[in-house]
């Protein structure tokens, strides 16, 4: 099976270092031609959850078009970048799946304007961080739910049927609810970590932060009729402590001086929670810090 996947981030880099060890051939597509000349020379490194180190050789290019027909295509950038990706998209065959990996809402609707004829998303809770142009570290397991949204499963079923226990992909029913939930989940740990600048797992050892979580999930409980059903606090709880160690995606854009997915993930729910006649007061007021931190340009 031919994969490509688009994004050489962590998530990018984690995803298609599990996909050659599977057996697929997999090509890489990096937005800067420095980083595809040290994937080049260097290889893929991940290092492994267990501290051994895996090594692999991997076809990286900055020309989506320029590669052969792929069996399957993995959109692992993050949201700032889909709009570009979009008109080249477009442009390939329809045959050939999509599967996106983006977190947030914004792109569920964008994504199914393209005319490809089988359409995935997807939903990682695995822990990765990029810590070079080459190494990627497996920071936490977790599962990748997929949904399909358009075609049918055939068209992902060697994606679907990889048994790898540090790589477990899970299917999900409804794709719009998945990208909902997990941004729910987002919305309560992202926003905190990067304005009081703690790993995920203070959130729940730090007696305010943790107050201020629980705040942030009452109101959403308003908002969101039925959500406390779905998603219990205590699971929000267990994955803080889960990924304890991990410098959530936001942080790490406000220390590398990025923008973040604030607008995708945060400001959807928030405009969600307002078609409701809900306000969500903590959570805006995260939204507005995070907004501030970014225009003033202040890294950590």
């Amino acid at each position: 099976m031919k994969v490509a996947v688009i994004g050489a981030g962590a998530v990018g880099q984690l995803t298609a270092s599990f996909l050659v060890e599977s057996g697929m051939s997999v090509s890489l597509v990096a937005r800067k031609r420095e980083q595809v000349d040290e994937l080049t020379t260097n290889k893929l490194t991940r290092l492994n959850v267990d501290g051994t180190k895996t090594v692999q050789k991997i076809v990286s290019t900055t020309n989506l078009t320029a590669l052969p027909p792929q069996d399957l295509i993995v959109i692992a950038v993050k949201y700032v970048h889909l709009q570009k990706l979009y008109k080249q998209l477009a442009s390939l065959s329809n045959e050939i799946p999509l599967l996106f990996m983006q977190n947030g809402l914004a792109h569920f609707e964008e994504a199914l304007n393209l005319p490809q004829k089988n359409i995935a998303f997807c939903s990682v809770s695995f822990g990765a961080q990029l810590l070079d142009r080459t190494t990627v570290q497996h920071r936490g397991i977790g599962p990748c739910k997929v949904a399909i949204e358009r075609g049918d499963q055939h068209a992902f079923l060697q994606l679907l049927q990889l048994q790898n226990p540090l790589f477990p992909i899970e299917t999900v029913d409804n794709a719009e609810q998945m990208l909902f939930e997990k941004a729910i989940f987002n919305s309560l740990i992202n926003p905190l970590t990067c304005v009081l600048q703690v790993k995920n797992g203070e959130l729940v050892t730090n007696t305010q932060a943790y107050l201020l979580m629980k705040n942030i999930y009452q109101e959403l409980t308003v908002a969101f009729e039925g959500i406390e059903r779905t998603i219990f606090f205590e699971d929000v709880v267990d994955l803080c402590r889960k990924t304890a160690g991990n410098t959530s995606s936001m942080l790490a854009d406000r220390m590398q001086g990025r923008k973040s997915e604030i607008e995708t993930i945060v400001g959807a729910i928030l405009n969600k929670a307002w078609t409701n006649g809900h306000n969500l007061p903590t959570l805006r007021t995260l939204y507005h810090q995070v907004l501030a931190i970014e225009e003033s340009g202040e890294q950590s």
